[in-house]
This record gives structure tokens, sequence and C-alpha cells, in this order.
């Protein structure tokens, strides 16, 4: 037999092609795995072939690295066919551990199919070799590199299966596979070269080309497509992984703006949008079923005097405090909802309609108790209105607008309560929508009075001048207060327009009486919160004085004390831009409010405005007449004038002149009057109270 001899070299070169191919097929099982539709079938394809070309690079590395005292010779087409043998093995060993399970059985099965296959490539290419008389083979080294192919086929696949996926270790992983699997397989190659011997007259029938430059050009090549394929793998792996980064980062905004388009961003309640879904769910189903369900339509009774005395941002946490403390009291399939402001819609599945009494009940006592917000103990109380499918409303808009009306009837009659919807209501709803829409026409209709109440100089006269009072000539239901309308203009935003017209409108009257002979006079004007908070203020104050020529000094603006308070910062600066000009401020419903001293003392304010609530108290309630004290000699330890209204009595104008009021005002001096009436006017009033209370001083003591 002729002496057969390895080169070391390129006994190593095999084995490393061998785990680099060992490599390339667990990194392709993975994106295999990973992958679907025709991504998946190029990776099993792409991979297969890489996979198989390292595998037959490996056994043909290894049959070049064995030395014969002859010139090795190699068939064409049966190199080409092993080559082919290992591919198909690749492809089916990548395909079977893509399945989602792999038991024993298909295991099995797998491993015998791979390991026939490398075995088929191995000795395929064996019998490639050409030369004469041929190979005598061992049958017992045959038998074991079947076996060690079959085992090897086995735990390769294992390998394959259980590391397509995992953890930040899975290359680490990879790499300790490869090297057991490259071994094995090489292994089980020289274990079939070791069942070979060649005869001592064996001769080779061609001429072959230098075994070292052909194992040379193979392993490049193989380590190209080896590489080139992991290469490929690894970007496609990175631009997978960002593409499912960006992919659950687009899922997290889509979720996001879900939340956001659907549910309130204070509360994360449900809003109007998802209500209305939810409400039209609900109609369908009891239409369906035949089954009953409620809508309550529910507003908090003092909100908004929390939020002017506290701010917005305190006003916000009890709104959060509210929600929390209804969800707590609902069971069932239920949907509480916010739909702005301090409005909610509850939506609930009842069996009777005394179901939805004893839930309003419950939410109604809940809202009752106390709650603890920054610091403070804030009170507010729940005004309910129940509409029930399907006897008070067909459809979404039909029950919304029913539950809305039960709840402003509640509202109108006491509040901290509820109501079942009634068709009377109706009524009154319809009749608050359209005064609605005529205020927003009385402008354009010039339906808008200004009425006169004369301020006097203390304690009977002369006039100083006079506030600015609002009435609406409404062309049906003639003279209206503004309590009556006030509140919608407010809520619909109109009462800028409105104020802006007041303080034009004023300002013309007093150039009127300036002219007429009454150029000492002076004109208040009430400015609303939502006016005050407007950016052109100052620009609308600075145009109406101009038009009408009138000295900004004669001018006095008034702001209630909450909403002087309600933003002092900001407060102080709007008014130093007024009273910069030239304009006074006057700071109104003084005592009602929470003022911080601080404040105060910055406010460029140059009078207090007590408050009527006092001084129609002051025989009932002898306390207040110390309040009273209490806030004259704050007035004129801060160097302001203190006016005085709601003057009703005799007694009252005594008092208040003796504590140091400068200016007195109220229906004992002067009712509101139209500016053709003001000429009835006295310039002085009250002569005779005023000489009794000089003449008895011990009347102001006694009052």
């Amino acid at each position: 037999m002729l002496v057969t001899s390895y080169d070391a070299m390129m006994v190593i070169i095999s084995v490393i092609v061998a785990m680099l191919a060992s490599f390339t097929a667990l990194d392709m099982a993975g994106r295999v795995a990973t992958s679907s539709g025709k991504a998946a079938l190029v990776w099993l394809i792409g991979g297969g072939f890489a996979m198989g070309v390292g595998i037959w690079a490996m056994h043909f590395i290894g049959m070049l690295s064995m030395t014969l005292p002859m010139v090795m010779s190699y068939d064409a087409s049966l190199t080409a066919i092993s080559m082919l043998i290992a591919i198909v093995a690749s492809i089916f060993a990548l395909w079977l551990v893509c399945y989602g399970e792999l038991p024993a059985l298909r295991l099995c099965g797998g491993a015998l199919v791979l390991g026939s296959g490398v075995v088929a490539m191995h000795y395929t290419g064996m019998a490639a070799l050409m030369f004469v008389p041929g190979i005598i083979w061992d049958w017992r080294w045959i038998a074991l590199s079947v076996v060690i192919a079959l085992v090897a086929s086995g735990a390769a696949l294992w390998l394959a299966f259980h590391l397509r996926t995992g953890n930040g270790r899975l290359t680490l992983m990879r790499i300790g596979a490869s090297v057991l699997m490259g071994c094995a397989i090489a292994g089980m190659h020289y274990t079939g070269m070791a069942a070979a011997s060649f005869p001592s007259h064996s001769h080779s029938t061609h001429m072959g080309v230098n075994g070292n430059w052909l194992a040379l050009l193979v392993t490049v090549v193989t380590i190209a497509i080896l590489g080139i394929t992991l290469l490929v793998s690894m970007l496609d792996a990175r631009l997978q992984a960002r593409t499912s980064l960006l992919a659950r980062s687009l899922a997290e905004a889509n979720r996001e703006l879900a939340q956001l388009a659907l549910h309130d961003n204070l509360t994360r309640l449900p809003n109007r949008i998802l209500l209305e879904d939810r409400l039209e769910q609900a109609i369908s189903k009891a239409s369906r079923e035949n089954s009953q369900f409620a809508l309550m339509f529910m507003d908090l009774d003092g909100f908004k005097a929390v939020n002017d005395a506290f701010g917005h941002h305190v006003g916000d946490n009890l709104l959060i405090a509210v929600s929390e403390r209804m969800a707590q009291e609902v069971e069932g399939h239920f949907t509480l909802a916010r739909m702005g402001g301090d409005e909610f819609v509850l939506l609930t599945e009842i069996d009777h309609p005394n179901d939805a009494a004893t839930i309003a009940d419950g939410l109604v006592k809940a809202i009752d108790r106390p709650f603890a917000v920054s610091r403070y103990e804030l009170v507010v109380s729940l005004s309910i209105g129940i509409a029930v499918f399907p006897g008070d409303g067909a459809d979404e808009r039909e029950l919304m607008f029913n539950a809305d009306a039960a709840m402003y009837h509640t509202k109108n009659n006491g509040r901290n309560g509820y109501n079942f919807f009634q068709p009377s209501m109706n009524i009154q709803v319809q009749s608050q929508l359209q005064l609605n829409n005529d205020l927003w026409q009385a402008l354009e209709h010039n339906e808008l009075r200004l009425f006169y109440q004369p301020k006097y100089c203390a304690p009977c006269g002369p006039i100083l001048g006079f506030e600015a009072l609002l009435r609406w000539q409404h062309p049906v239901r003639g003279l209206l207060s503004p309590d009556v309308f006030l509140p919608i203009a407010e809520k619909t935003g109109m009462i800028v327009n409105i104020g802006s017209w007041v303080i034009n409108e004023a300002c013309r009257q007093l150039r009127e009486w300036h002219d007429s002979g009454h150029p000492s006079w002076t004109v208040a004007v009430n400015l609303s919160a939502l006016q005050f908070e407007q950016n052109n203020l100052v620009q609308t104050v600075t145009a109406a004085l101009n038009r009408h020529g009138i000295p900004p000094e004669q001018l006095t603006l008034e702001v209630t004390e909450t909403t002087a308070m309600r933003d002092p910062d900001e407060s102080v600066r709007i008014l130093t831009e007024l009273t910069t000009l030239g304009v006074k401020a006057s700071i109104d419903d003084f005592g009602t409010g929470y003022s911080s001293l601080l404040y105060l003392k910055r406010l460029p304010a140059s009078e207090l405005k007590i408050d009527r609530a006092f001084v129609n108290e002051l025989e009932s309630k002898p306390e207040d007449a110390t309040i009273l004290s209490a806030i004259v000699a704050l007035a004129q330890s801060l160097n302001l004038k203190v006016v005085a209204e709601g003057v009703e009595t005799a007694e009252q104008q005594a008092f208040l002149t003796s504590l140091g009021c400068n200016t007195l005002q109220g229906y004992l001096l002067g009712k509101p009057l139209p500016p053709d009436r003001i000429g009835e006017l006295p310039d002085y009033v009250g002569e005779e109270q005023a000489a009794e209370m000089q003449a008895q001083p011990e009347l102001a003591a006694s009052a």
C-alpha cells in the first residue's frame, strides 16, 4: 500500500473552514427563522448554498491535504455532484430547523437525511479521484464515519434550532457551537479518509493540477462566499433590528396618539370622541338585547370659584381628584368621560331606572366630601342630569341633549343633586339656547345699554363720577340685568367683545358729560376675568381714550380681588402697564377673595372697593363692622382710597363715613340710570342725614 501523509497547515485550514461553515449555518438558521415570505426563501436558498459550499470545501481541502507518491487528479463531474449534494443537504437542514417545534422523531429523521447527505458528499468526492486500480476500503472505518456523520448532523440540527434566536449572548453561544460542529465535521471527514487505502502500484489516469494552488483557490473562494454571506446577514440583521426598533417606536407613537386623540390629557379619562363611539355601541347593544342604560351629564358646582381663588394648577389637581373619586364609586360596565372644563359624562348599564338613581346619589355624596388638594381643603358639589335609553332619546344627540337639560334643571333647583329628564325641561334649555343665539347679535343690533350709578364723596356729595353697569335691551324679553346673560357671555367668550364695547361706550358718554359742563366727572368700568387676560387690553383702553379725548386719570378700571389674585405676578404687570398710562385701578369686591398682603402692596391700585355683602349685613352681623374697620385701616396704611358700595340706609351712610370711606355708592344715594336721566340726580343728597350725623357723633358709634 502507498504511504499517505497530511499537510498540517491544510488540515488546520480545513477545520477552520468547517467551523466557519458551521457558524454560517447557525446564523442562516436565525435569518430564515426571523424572516417571512420571499425574504425567508432567499435566505433559505442563499444560506443553504453558502453553508453547502463551506462543508464541501472543508472536505475538498481535507482531500488535498493528503499527500501520495503520485499526482492526484479529480473527476470534474463527480466533484460537482459532491458539492451539489452538500448544498441540497444544507438547504434541507435550514428548512427543517425553521419549524416552530423540533420533536425527537423529526430530529432523528432530519439527522438521518442530513448525515446521509454528508456521507454521500464525502464518498462521492472520494470517488472523484482518478487513478487505477482504485481505493481499498476498510468498512469498519466507513461505519464509524457514518455514525459520526449521523451524530454530528443530529447535534448540528439541535443546536441550530435552539440558537436561532436568543439574548445578547447569542453570538458567543453560536461561536462555541461552531467550534464543536466544525470539529465533528472534520472528525467525520478524516475518519472517512482513514478508511481509504491505496495499492502500491496505483497511478493517476490523468495529469492533475498543483494541489497546493488548488487548495488555496478553494479556500479563498469558500471564505469569500462565507464571509460575504455573513456580512450581508449582519447588515440585514442590523437593518432589521433598526426597522424593528422604528416599528416599535411607531407603534408606541400610534398608541400615544390614539391615547391623546381619545382621552383627556389631564384626567386620562375618555374624551368626547371616545364617548360618542361608546354611546353608539351602547345604543346598538341595548336595541339588540332590549336592555337599558343611563347617560348622566355631570357638572361641578363651585369649581370656578376654586379656580379663580387658588389658580389653575390647584383647579387641575381638583379635577384629577374628582375623576378618581368618581371612578371608585362606579362598578360594572361603564364609561366615565370628561367633556371639558368641569363637565363629566357617565355611561353605565342598568336594569332599572332606580339603579341610575342609586349611582347618582352615591356620586353626589362622594363629591360632597372635602378634597385635600395642595395643602387646601376644597369643597365642591355635583349636579347630575340623567337620561335613560330608550325612553329619553333614540340617538346619541338626543340623549346628550336631554341629559344636559336635566343637569341644568338640577343646577337651577339648588344644585348638589340629580334629576331624571322630563320633557318640560327642554323648554328651559331651549330658552337658554335662544338667549345665547340672540346675544351673538346684540352688539350688531345695538341692543346693549350702559346704565350709570353715581359715586358720591362721603357722606353726601358732590358727585365724583359713575360706575358703568351693563344692561341688555332684548327685543322680546325687555331690559335684562347682567346676571341673566353675562354667564353665557363668559362661557362662550363673547365677554371680550362686549367688554371692549363697554370701555369705548363709557368713554364716549364721559366725553358728552365733559362737554356739557361736568369736566371733573369720572367713570369706572368693570373688567371680566377673561377680558383682563387679553393681550390687547392696553391697546383697547388706549384707543378708546384717544378716540374720545378722555384724560386717562378720569377712567377707572375695576378688577375683582379673585381675578387679581389668580396670577398675582401677571396682574401686577398688566395693572402697572395700565396705570403707567394714567388710568386708575380699583380692586373690586375686596374682602371676598384670598388676597396676599404682599401682592396687595405691589398692586398699583388707587382704591379698594368694599363688597356690598359686608355693608348689607352691618346691622345683623356686628362682626362685619370689625372687618370693615380693618379693611379701611389697611387701605389707609397703603394710601388707597376706599369706596363702599351697597349703601341703602342712612345708618350705613353715617357709619361708613365715620370709618373713613372716601366714596359711597348705593340705592340710598342713587340707583343706576340711563344716560338721559343722569340730569335728575342731585349733586348733593341726604343733607339732613349728614347734619344729624355731624350733630350727634354717637349715632355713628352706635351703628
